[in-house]
């Protein structure tokens, strides 16, 4: 099953492991530090133009990804469930 995280960007479900919302996230030092790494190893693919809501993080072929959304982890959770549902 795939979850569309914005603009061409989809994901398939099995490869996700985590669904944050940003600005819970940002709030804590570990996951800002943990968004800078990210960010300077080249793992952080921003997928929206517009104002970020959540991240997803995945991986992919043996290494982590982190996608930034302007789609919400509610949104984003009941696109999982509906599909998990059909």
């Amino acid at each position: 099953m795939y979850l569309h995280l914005g603009s061409e960007t989809v994901v398939n479900t099995k490869n996700i492991i985590s669904v944050l919302d940003l600005e819970s996230t940002s709030v804590s030092k570990y996951s800002k530090e943990f968004l800078r790494i990210a960010q300077e190893e080249g793992f952080v693919r921003n997928v929206s133009d517009e104002l970020p809501k959540s991240i997803v993080i995945c991986e992919e072929m043996g290494q982590s990804v982190v996608y930034i959304t302007n789609i919400s982890t509610k949104a984003l959770a009941g696109r999982i469930k509906k599909r998990e549902n059909v």
